[in-house]
Parts: structure tokens; sequence; C-alpha cells
């Protein structure tokens, strides 16, 4: 109960460091925005809320200004789409929806690496 109760209060340290110090969305045209937005629709991200990688992973995307859908992996339905998709539960993943083809990408570091490969040089 003490481990439980010690991991969830820095957890909540964690989110409450992120909403400080959040790093300022990359500014784009209206149509360079048009098109990260179009392009995002097919994504989705699987984490847990105070996950310090899945923390990492938000605050990439906040920094490109990628809107993405959040799913928290907890929860129920969310967890069993992750399983069945992706073939394992374990959390930040990436669900690319693209032409027809489904990609789950694990892996902070990685996600992060598309994102900005795909993202950061629409302006």
């Amino acid at each position: 109960m003490l481990i439980k109760a010690l991991r969830v209060g820095l957890g909540q340290m964690i989110v409450l460091g992120d909403a400080v110090t959040r790093p300022r969305p990359q500014r784009r045209s209206a149509e360079g925005q048009a098109t990260v937005v179009k392009e995002a629709a097919g994504l989705s991200l699987y984490q847990f809320h105070a996950c310090p990688f899945c923390v990492k992973t938000r605050r990439a995307l906040h920094r490109l200004n990628v809107p993405v859908t959040l799913h928290n992996a907890k929860a129920s339905p969310m967890r069993e789409r992750l399983l069945e998709g992706g073939g394992k539960i374990k959390v930040p993943c990436l669900h690319i929806e693209e032409a027809g083809q489904s990609r789950w990408l694990y892996e902070s570091n990685e996600i992060i690496a598309y994102l900005e490969q795909r993202f950061a040089s629409v302006a």
C-alpha cells in the first residue's frame, strides 16, 4: 500500500512538472497547421497519464503542435485494443493508420523520431 501511494504521488509530481515546464508549440502558417491536422487524423497515442515516457511523448506532440487522439491504456476497451492491435500492453504506443495500413510504434524515442521526421519541417 505504501509503494502504491509513493508511485501515485511520484506520478502526480511528474504530471505537475510537465504542466509547469511544457514547451511552446511550434508556430506554423494556417495552411501548414491545416496540413498537420489532416495528416495527424490517422494517429492515436495509447498512454498512461503519469507514465514518464508517455509524458515525454506528449511533450513532443505539444512542442510539434500535432493534435493526436489520446487513449488511456488502463481503461478496459483501450487496453484490449492495444493488445489485439499492437500485440502487447506497453505504453506509449503510437497507432498509425495510413493508406489502409495499420502500424503500431512502441518506444518513446522511436515515436518522437517519427513525429519529428514527419511534422517538424511543415511550415
